[in-house]
């Protein structure tokens, strides 16, 4: 029988050459991420030439939907198996989240401009949505596009926290275009492509506890210039887009934390496994073994409904509750088993610089970014359809 075949029979949401495949993506990130992944983390970002590296490698351009997006999900996974959730942050949103609204809502000629250069890593693409007092709740949006003439725009507001900031040729903002007319429901919003580089835009960098080559900045719009032909979408519109796009962008965070508890994991084993107390390793204490196998058996539930819930996006049918189901269990996963690789670690583990530290540190981050846990229970629930 053959590998692939074998394969198939093992796992059902497996594709042709799906064994090779993952092995090729294992080798190229550990070729492009893994030797520069501490120096990222220091600068906190990804650089020009890393960006680079990774298009010519040919790894931002895996594809968003179909049958493609099934490769899209082993390599998110392989990602976040580096271990380095900055760089998968960093990468989920340029090559994914950003990317997805050009490639679900751009006009023919912005596809053209700027999808083959984010692919080559050529152009660096940020997504702007997030605001202080506009996070889970976006109906308190408050960056505007308001004023307009017969050449466009002017943007105005603040943007934070923005993965990619610092790097951003293009920015991916949503902004109001027309006034609210109503307190609930997020209305007269639209998407608009800002040329990261135009006068009126300042990068603060906002160091985050963790995920720390994601290179977070705050982003300030003063009368930022954006012509008609950088609005993305339907003008006043944006609800209807963001409802897509949110669903596909919680995916791709749950892969991409399916892969980072598997990094913690095989991290902790082999620490269980080498460390010895007692004159016996940790491994052979009866607490240890049952305290790992209850995270390895959820994160194999969580690892199958994660490629479940690809093959469904890969068939046009993921909804709400499936990409909330996903987001919410395997980051909350991440920050479980996060929590017992320090404590086991011991002082070692908690000292700065350590693997088991950064994953602690990343992991809460994941709960968080592309909407909080407490929303995607939210979510989960008005999806129900069982009787209660």
């Amino acid at each position: 029988m053959s590998p692939d075949a074998d394969s198939a029979i093992r796992d059902p949401y497996a594709f042709a050459g799906h064994g090779e495949f993952r092995e090729r993506i294992r080798h190229l990130l550990a070729q492009s991420v893994l030797p520069h992944a501490d120096e990222w983390e220091r600068s906190a970002r990804i650089p020009a030439k890393g960006w680079r590296a990774l298009g010519e490698q040919g790894l931002l351009g895996f594809g968003h939907s179909g049958e493609d997006f099934l490769r899209s999900a082993v390599f998110l996974e392989e990602l976040g198996r580096t271990g380095y959730a900055g760089v998968r942050a960093a990468v989920g949103v340029h090559a994914y989240m950003a990317a997805s609204y050009l490639e679900l809502f751009g006009t023919a000629e912005q596809k053209a401009g700027y999808l083959p250069r984010i692919r080559s890593g050529e152009l660096v693409v940020a997504l702007a949505i997030s605001e202080d007092e506009a996070g889970s709740d976006l109906s308190r949006l408050a960056t505007e596009a308001l004023s307009a003439d017969e050449s466009g725009r002017y943007v105005n507001g603040c943007k934070r926290p923005v993965a990619n900031g610092s790097q951003a040729d293009l920015i991916v903002t949503l902004v109001r275009t027309r006034q609210a007319t109503s307190e609930r429901g997020l209305t007269g919003a639209s998407l608009v492509l800002v040329d990261a580089h135009s006068p009126g835009v300042t990068r603060r960098p906002e160091p985050m506890l963790g995920m720390r080559s994601a290179d977070v900045c705050r982003i300030d719009f003063d009368q930022v210039k954006v012509g008609h032909d950088q609005l993305l979408g339907r003008q006043d519109r944006a609800l209807m887009h963001l409802m897509k796009a949110l669903d596909f962008e919680r995916l791709v965070a749950g892969i991409l934390a399916v892969g980072g508890v598997h990094s913690c994991l095989a991290l902790l084993g082999a620490f269980v496994r080498e460390h010895r107390v007692g004159g016996a390793p940790l491994a052979a204490k009866q607490a240890v073994k049952h305290r790992l196998a209850d995270l390895v058996a959820e994160f194999e539930l969580v690892r199958h409904f994660a490629y479940r819930a690809a093959w469904r996006h890969s068939q046009g049918d993921l909804d709400s509750q499936t990409a909330s189901i996903l987001k919410l269990k395997a980051t909350e996963l991440a920050v479980e088993t996060a929590q017992v690789c320090v404590q086991y670690h011991g002082a070692r583990g908690y000292a700065e610089g350590s693997a088991a530290a950064r994953h602690y540190r990343d992991a809460m981050a994941g709960t968080i970014a592309a909407g909080a846990s407490e929303l995607m229970r939210d979510m989960i629930f008005e999806g129900m359809s069982y009787e209660l």
